[in-house]
């Protein structure tokens, strides 16, 4: 009807909107009221008519009396289905008063702002409503000429002054309508003005909003009150120790209506920090970016006075003991250092950068994670790539570089270190200048000389920092930019950290051999006296396992970076202490290759690095330590499945040389890795190569069942020899799990007749025997035909247990 009468519309919006705020409605006409004015050709109507729009939103906002949980869930459906379909409203809604009710869009606004505030007595969920509907009308309306100013002005002072609301839901939309509304920045600092100093900006640079918002920060204790409300998002319980973003208000306690509503509003997406695989080198936060922006926009919307009022707040909270009230503090923090606005640099002057270095040398460790994140996002590049420096960039990586008194905690040691390593992040590779290239060195020398620090926090913070420093002086050489050598060649001494990758390989090279011998003596237990003769200081010995836990934790976290494949070639270099400390008597250590071993066995590398790779496999397949050449095998089964489509046939053929010879190792637990990995490669690997070794292992096991008739010349051949045919016959058999190919069954029956041999031999025959009647026994009635009578009673004799009357 609505659709042929388009005139009526109109008229169904007033009848139905003005029957919510009668108190006596019933159910029913609520809920069919709802349904009329959810439909797409009502809602598209809202957007020109504005006494229908007034009625509509006036309508649902007072319609809170009503006390039916359908009837309030309907009102709520019908609100948010018109959040979602909001597509901004006609110039004429923002036109003079109506003739027909005398009533314009200022008023409308007003009305509604009355019904926002928290002395209203409305409901929560309809004063969260009537916010929500503010921030609406003032994104369709800002960029019209014909709003008058005061109209933003007080919308966006409204919703500043929600900062401190008691509501956490009201808090939480006042930062995203703060976010929205404040986009005007006339006290930033552009980049052509920095160019040329820091000049005047404009000749009266000022924001349609300063007024009203100044009139509200500068109220005593605004900023005090509106952090500590801030506060209580960030409230951290033990069933909640991750990061609580995109969840705020959320609560198991909410009715459906309540949780459709919060859920809407708050599930805001995160677009900081660019990199986001570094997050989890920090461990978990709860710093919202969000929160952190509306404190930037403020300072850019309004200049320095902003700054003169949160000054004394943010030194209390800063110094506050609870880690909720660090945490935005953090934030807070972050948006004053990011808002490059004039008159900031004299500020970090006079009272931030004494205010950073408390920070730094605060005792407390839980809100490290925060502080981390702050400093990152102070150090955020700009402009749409992000390759533009923040304004006080380079003086906060000045403060961080400053060396820590004497005597200092090791978690304050391992904060400055961390704080190093967000900053870095941020910082881009391109057109780096020389001054931070000089930066990274002086620090890469710093890392380097503390490799073997006493602290395991700060051994870790090490590696991080070192897995930042170092990709980023790759990325930055790669771009042409690093000119640091030729500038440093007049020094008589290269420092280490000039050749930082050589060093790092021929460190880690010099020191597996001597924690190697370190763990064998361990196990002889041989006493200290005698390792101190042989050279082996028991003090040295620690000292290079805390180092080699350095560069195990800089193994780790460049692989996690996203930025290994410009180090490539030093991992690739490192695969050697990585696999040769698996085991050792040191756990820490051996946790922490293991930790390395996982990330690495599933990198992909590609030429040139491959043929290095492979080359250092195969040396490590014939090292002298037997848990090394285990390990190496363990390297290899993931190696080969992520490399056996680019590795050349010479290399292929290398490595199945290599763990065919390994069958016959003298250690029976590397013998029967080695038959497993075989297995594995048997599976997928190049045809030509399997149809090989099937042959010479069948061959070879044939040999010595011919031989078995002259038992001297079988007892002469050495244990491993013989195992190590049979182990190769069991690879054969256990790389076809679940089918039966023609080879099958004379490769099963001659594995067979090794089961009278004595152990371990005959243990590797029975074992292979019965995975293989497990992994056919649901089709063996078919499979079974592809065996001769006489194959079948061998395979018999393997399954009847040994007997005195046999």
């Amino acid at each position: 009807m609505m659709k042929r009468w388009p005139s009526t519309i109109s008229k169904c919006v007033l009848t139905l909107a003005e029957k919510f705020r009668n108190p006596s409605l019933p159910e029913n006409v609520v809920l069919g009221s709802c349904a009329v004015l959810s439909s797409q050709t009502v809602l598209k109507r809202l957007t020109t008519d504005r006494k229908a729009l007034s009625s509509f939103l006036l309508g649902i906002l007072y319609s809170s009396h009503n006390e039916s949980q359908k009837a309030q869930k309907a009102i709520t459906e019908l609100f948010v289905k018109y959040n979602i379909h909001f597509a901004g409203l006609s110039r004429s809604i923002f036109g003079g008063p109506s003739q027909a009710d005398g009533t314009d869009f200022a008023g409308l606004v007003a009305e509604i702002g009355s019904m926002s505030f928290e002395t209203s007595n409305l409901h929560w969920r309809y004063n969260l409503m009537a916010n929500r509907v503010l921030l609406l009308l003032a994104m369709a309306s800002r960029n019209d000429p014909n709003v008058p100013a005061k109209v933003l002005s007080q919308i966006a002072g409204h919703f500043l002054k929600n900062l401190k609301s008691q509501l956490p839901q009201s808090r939480l939309l006042a930062i995203s309508a703060l976010n929205t509304l404040l986009k005007e920045s006339p006290h930033k600092i552009s980049a052509e003005n920095r160019v040329h100093g820091q000049g005047s900006l404009q000749a009266d640079p000022k924001s349609s909003l300063e007024e009203a918002l100044s009139s509200i920060f500068q109220e005593e204790g605004f900023f005090s009150d509106t952090l500590n409300s801030l506060s209580h998002v960030h409230i951290i319980t033990d069933m909640d120790t991750g990061s609580s973003r995109g969840h705020y208000g959320s609560s198991s306690l909410q009715s459906f209506a309540d949780k459709s509503i919060t859920r809407f509003y708050f599930d805001f997406s995160a677009s900081w920090p660019r990199t986001p695989s570094w997050i989890s080198l920090f461990g978990s936060d709860t710093f919202y970016s969000n929160f952190a922006r509306i404190f930037k926009r403020l300072i850019q919307e309004c200049g320095m006075p902003v700054l003169l009022a949160l000054k004394n707040a943010l030194e209390e909270f800063v110094d506050a003991k609870e880690r909720s009230k660090q945490c935005v503090a953090a934030e807070a923090f972050a948006g004053v250092l990011h808002s490059d606005v004039l008159g900031v640099s004299e500020a970090w002057d006079s009272w931030m950068m004494v205010q950073l270095q408390n920070i730094i040398h605060a005792p407390s460790v839980e809100s490290i994670p925060e502080w981390a994140a702050s400093i990152r996002y102070a150090a955020t590049g700009k402009g749409k790539s992000g390759t533009r420096a923040p304004l006080l960039r380079h003086k906060v990586i000045d403060c961080l570089m400053k060396p820590l008194p004497q005597i200092v905690a090791t978690s304050v040691v391992a904060k400055r270190y961390t704080f190093l390593s967000a900053i870095l992040i941020e910082v881009s590779p391109v057109g780096m200048p020389e001054s931070e290239i000089l930066v990274h060195y002086n620090l890469l020398d710093e890392l380097l000389s503390n490799m073997s620090h006493s602290s395991a926090q700060v051994r870790e913070a090490i590696g991080v920092a070192l897995s930042v420093l170092c990709s980023n002086l790759r990325l930055c050489a790669s771009f042409g930019n690093d000119h640091s050598n030729e500038s440093g060649a007049s020094n008589a001494d290269i420092t280490p950290a000039r050749s930082w990758d050589r060093y790092l390989v021929k460190r880690a090279s010099e020191l597996v051999t001597k924690i190697q011998n370190v763990s064998a003596s361990e196990a002889l237990e041989i006493p200290k006296e005698k390792l101190s003769e042989n050279g082996m200081s028991s003090d040295h010995s620690k000292d290079d396992i805390k180092w080699m836990e350095t560069l195990f934790h800089f193994i780790i976290s460049s692989l996690k970076s996203g930025r290994s494949s410009v180090l490539l070639d030093v991992l690739v270099e490192l695969l050697y202490p990585v696999i040769s400390l698996q085991e050792t008597s040191n756990k820490d250590l051996s946790n922490l290759a293991k930790a390395a071993f996982e990330l690495l066995k599933w990198r992909v590398t590609r030429e040139p690095h491959l043929r290095k790779a492979v080359s250092i496999i195969l040396s490590l397949a014939n090292d002298p330590n037997w848990r090394t050449r285990s390990a190496t095998l363990t390297f290899l089964r993931s190696f080969m499945y992520r490399h056996d489509f680019i590795l050349s046939n010479m290399d292929k053929q290398h490595i199945w040389l290599a763990v065919e010879k390994l069958l016959i190792d003298s250690q029976l637990e590397v013998r029967e890795h080695a038959a497993a990995v075989l297995a594995g490669l048997m599976k997928g690997g190049d045809k030509d190569l399997v149809e090989d070794f099937r042959r010479r292992a069948y061959e070879q096991a044939a040999a010595l069942i011919k031989k078995r008739k002259h038992r001297s010349t079988v007892s002469a051949l050495p244990v491993a020899s013989v195992h190590g045919s049979i182990l190769a016959l069991a690879a054969c058999v256990l790389s076809i799990p679940y089918d039966m190919p023609s080879w099958l069954p004379e490769h099963v029956t001659l594995l067979a007749r090794f089961v009278s041999e004595p152990s371990p031999l005959k243990s590797t025959v029975t074992k292979a025997i019965a995975e293989f009647r497990r992994t056919h026994a649901d089709t063996w009635n078919v499979h079974k035909d592809s065996f001769t009578e006489e194959q079948l009673e061998v395979l018999a004799d393997t399954s009847s247990s040994s007997s005195y009357f046999a």
